[in-house]
């Protein structure tokens, strides 16, 4: 039995896929089949029902995997440390990230933090909230970027930042004259939404509190998966939507435009650094840490009245 080859049944575990695993694993699928047959022939059980697709863990698979990941995490811990010793910040991170953070919060710190930190490997994967979670209990993930709070005990959350939500105005909808935005100014059939799924959505659902005010039929109806297909919708087809405040930053000023602010105490996302509790690489989560806390702008980190909505 190998370390690599208990990083082959992790990998086949994460992507269910022969192929896409050694993809991962930077090797051909033989190599990496034959080495997970050798395993299984070291342990006297099969690992994978290989009959399934996806390819799925047999029982006394499952409670393999769970060693391996233990086994690897410790790995990690041993690596960290005399990384550590030697004055350096190395090994691999895996960071999982939502898909309402991503565009706007990697490119502020991925190139500073790389540069930084030559000696990390970043892997970055984007995932809706829910399946982050399982990502990350799973171990397949070290760290994730969301939005909290998630009251889960076996988690820790870090906060970063407090994210102002903001409304996107079409210049024909009547809140577009207005100095500011009150929730019940919003008409849930003029609003457009993300799709099911992100948690975004729930919060919006819940600032504007169109769970009273949903009808059936509508543009509440329609569902979108990014919010730059909800901005640009408010800008050709009319209406309103809810953007965090990272997303309007690179806004050109005509764009700006459409900008408004809602009455204070101004609603926020409050954005975290996620890890389990047992997590063992402190000193690369406390450098990625800082160095997003050194690159968002100065606003997300003053002090204002907020009201944290709740997912």
């Amino acid at each position: 039995m190998t370390l690599t080859q208990l990083e082959y049944i992790i990998a086949i575990d994460n992507y269910r896929h022969f192929a896409q695993a050694a993809a991962h694993c930077h090797v051909t699928q033989p190599t990496l089949s034959a080495q997970v047959q050798k395993l299984e022939e070291t342990l006297g059980v099969k690992i994978f029902d290989r009959s399934k697709q996806p390819v799925l863990p047999t029982e006394q698979g499952r409670l393999i995997l769970q060693q391996a990941r233990k086994i690897i995490a410790e790995k990690e811990v041993l690596l960290e440390h005399i990384a550590a010793q030697k004055g350096i910040i190395g090994g691999t991170l895996k960071l999982g990230i939502i898909p309402t953070l991503a565009p706007y919060l990697l490119p502020l710190f991925i190139p500073a933090f790389t540069q930084q930190y030559p000696d990390v490997t970043l892997i970055v994967h984007e995932y809706t909230t829910e399946a982050l979670l399982v990502k990350l209990k799973e171990g397949a993930l070290d760290a994730g970027l969301l939005v909290t709070p998630l009251n889960d005990a076996a988690l820790k959350e870090d906060v970063l930042f407090y994210e102002e939500l903001v409304a996107y105005v079409s210049k024909n909808h009547q809140v577009y004259q207005k100095e500011y935005v009150l929730a019940k100014d919003i008409d849930a059939n003029q609003l457009w939404l993300l799709e099911e799924g992100h948690c975004f959505r729930s919060q919006i659902i819940n600032l504007c509190e169109l769970k009273r005010q949903h009808q059936q039929g509508g543009r509440f109806e329609y569902e979108a998966g990014s919010l730059e297909t909800l901005r640009r919708m408010v800008e050709r087809t009319g209406g309103i939507t809810i953007l965090p405040e990272l997303a309007t930053l690179d806004l050109s000023s005509r764009q700006q435009q459409h900008v408004k602010r809602f009455k204070q105490p101004a609603p926020v996302r409050e954005v975290s650094l996620i890890t389990h509790r047992d997590f063992v690489k402190k000193k690369l989560i406390e450098a990625l840490k800082q160095q997003i806390l050194q690159h968002i702008p100065a606003q997300l980190q003053t002090p204002k009245k907020k009201k944290v909505i709740s997912l």
